[in-house]
Parts: C-alpha cells; sequence; structure tokens
C-alpha cells in the first residue's frame, strides 16, 4: 500500500449541521479502515480496530455486535461486507479473508478465504451486490494477485486483467449498478474497467480514495499532488470537477461515502483521522471528527 494507507486511520466528515459541541461520551478512533452509509441513510458508520463507531442523529456511538478489526469495510443496499481481523472470544478464523452482515454488524457470516488473505482493498455494488477485493497474494480461491470480482457473494471469483497498469494499487470502486464495472486507483491514475474489456487510464496522479456516485457516472476521486484534491470525474469525458474541501498539509481523503437516501449528502474521511459531511453535494462541510476525536452536535 502507498504511505497514506499507513497514516494514522483518521475520519474528518463534513455535515451543515447545527454547531458542534466536543462531549465527554463521544467517540475516539484510534484508526479508520473504511465509511458507509446504512441503507435507510440515518447511520454514518465507520470501522476502526475496535468495531464500529457510529454517527447519528449528530451523535456518536459504538454500534452493537463485535469489537472486529475491520479493513476494506463497505456497505450495498442489502448487507456489509469486509475483511480484517477477529475481536477477542471470535468464534472467526483470523484473517477473515471476506465476510458478510446483513443486520447491521451484529452478526458475521464467511464468504471464503478465512485463514488466508486480509483484504485492504475491497468494494462492493450498491444494487447488485458484487464483490471487488485487490488480492495481494495468491490463495486457495485466487491463483496470482491482482483484482477479482464475485457476483454471487463469494461462491465464484473473476478475475480481472490489469494490462497496462503502472503504479501500486490504493483504492478500489465497484459501480452501484453494472456488477461488471469497476474503477481502479493507483499511486499513478485512475482506471475504470469492464469486465473482459480491460481498463482504461482516465486521469493521473496518486490516488488516495475513490466513489461511484449512486445517482450518475460520476466518479469521486481522492488525489494528492503537493496538497490533498477532492474531485467529480466524469469517466467518459475525463473531465474533473475539483471540490473545495477543509483538508490541508500533509493530510488526505481516504475514503469517500455518499447517503443512499439523500444523494446530496456526502461524507470523507481521511488519514489522520478528521471526517466531515456535506449536505449540499460538497459545496460545504461540517467537522464530525477532529484528530480521532468525535465530535457530538445539537441538533
Amino acid at each position: 500500500m502507498t504511505a497514506f494507507r499507513h497514516f494514522s486511520a483518521a475520519l474528518a466528515l463534513v455535515a451543515a449541521l447545527s454547531p458542534a459541541i466536543a462531549a465527554p461520551d463521544a467517540v475516539t478512533l484510534t484508526h479508520v479502515h473504511g465509511l458507509a452509509y446504512s441503507p435507510d441513510g440515518k447511520r454514518l458508520m465507520i470501522p476502526s480496530h475496535h468495531g464500529l463507531a457510529v454517527f447519528q442523529d449528530g451523535r456518536w456511538s459504538k454500534a452493537e455486535g463485535p469489537e472486529h478489526d475491520y479493513m476494506g469495510f463497505s456497505a450495498t443496499a442489502e448487507a456489509l461486507y469486509s475483511s480484517g481481523h477477529p475481536a477477542r472470544g471470535s468464534k472467526l478464523t483470523n484473517p477473515f479473508g471476506v465476510i458478510r452482515s446483513t443486520d447491521g454488524g451484529r452478526k458475521w457470516d464467511s464468504l471464503g478465504m478465512s485463514g488466508e488473505t486480509d483484504f485492504h482493498l475491497l468494494a462492493a455494488s450498491h444494487r447488485t451486490n458484487a464483490i471487488y477485493v485487490f488480492n495481494p497474494a495468491p490463495n486457495s480461491r485466487m491463483k496470482s494477485a491482482g483484482v477479482f470480482s464475485s457476483p454471487n457473494d463469494g461462491f465464484t471469483w473473476d478475475q480481472h486483467a490489469l494490462d497496462g497498469i503502472t503504479g501500486e494499487p490504493t483504492a478500489l470502486a465497484a459501480h452501484p449498478d453494472d456488477a461488471d464495472r469497476f474503477a481502479l486507483g493507483t499511486s499513478e491514475g485512475v482506471y475504470v474497467g469492464q469486465a473482459g474489456k480491460g481498463l482504461q487510464r482516465v486521469a493521473e496522479g496518486r490516488v488516495t480514495a475513490l466513489w461511484f456516485d449512486l445517482a450518475d457516472d460520476a466518479l469521486w476521486v481522492g488525489r494528492y499532488a503537493d496538497r490533498p484534491e477532492l474531485a467529480r470525474l466524469n469517466p467518459q469525458t475525463a473531465e474533473l470537477d475539483r471540490i473545495d474541501i477543509p483538508v490541508t498539509g500533509q493530510d488526505a481523503i481516504a475514503y469517500v461515502a455518499q447517503n443512499p437516501a439523500r444523494p446530496s449528502e456526502y461524507a470523507i474521511a481521511t488519514f489522520r483521522r478528521n471526517v466531515f459531511i456535506s449536505t449540499d453535494a460538497g459545496k460545504n462541510w461540517s467537522a464530525i471528527v477532529r484528530d480521532g476525536r468525535g465530535i457530538n452536535h445539537n441538533r
């Protein structure tokens, strides 16, 4: 992974909410390993080393369920998907391989490769449940490193050709409606792929995060080039529309998420544990995590 993937896991969520107050019961995030909204859009979930932190109705709490060390955390309209490592006392095998929850993270089922692979890059298609992973090394289901996808919750896996790719893989996104489309970010650019048709380079630069918009074909791209950047990319024209963000210095965007119930609401999390929410498609941002400390908001 790039140096960015080894920053302190951090979140910075921005929301056009009423004035925020630091509260003694707000959660502390030691690491941030993903970012996702619940299907109803009421909860923003952040996986860390010790389970899921949840932001709902302006306040932070710990989610019900085991305190697993989730990696590659992703949500669809029907389920949560993840990799990572089990909590102490769990009956799940370390590492997880790929696991799935259909009850908001209370219980998890194995979809394969448990005890073999920890997938740091994992993405799931919001409305098709297709799973994409970047496999770092051969295992019992994948005979080589590379990008693989499953349309059936891990029953079968297909490898995608990475001919012409340059740089180290840093981010992965699955199209919300087309199970055969995905995007791969590397230390040198953005590539958009279609099953059986290879990958096309659509942007350059060091990519830190990717997200396919739920409302159109736009691709949200986090990059770092002397400073952190966020942009909406049109994959057909390669046109970039840069978004102003409250992220500066040696920080960068690690994850982007979109509220499925309110598509104009987005969340971004940074490597230095800052999280922000925007309710107007990126025009304005509000912080809900600063330096790993959750900020509760008055409603």
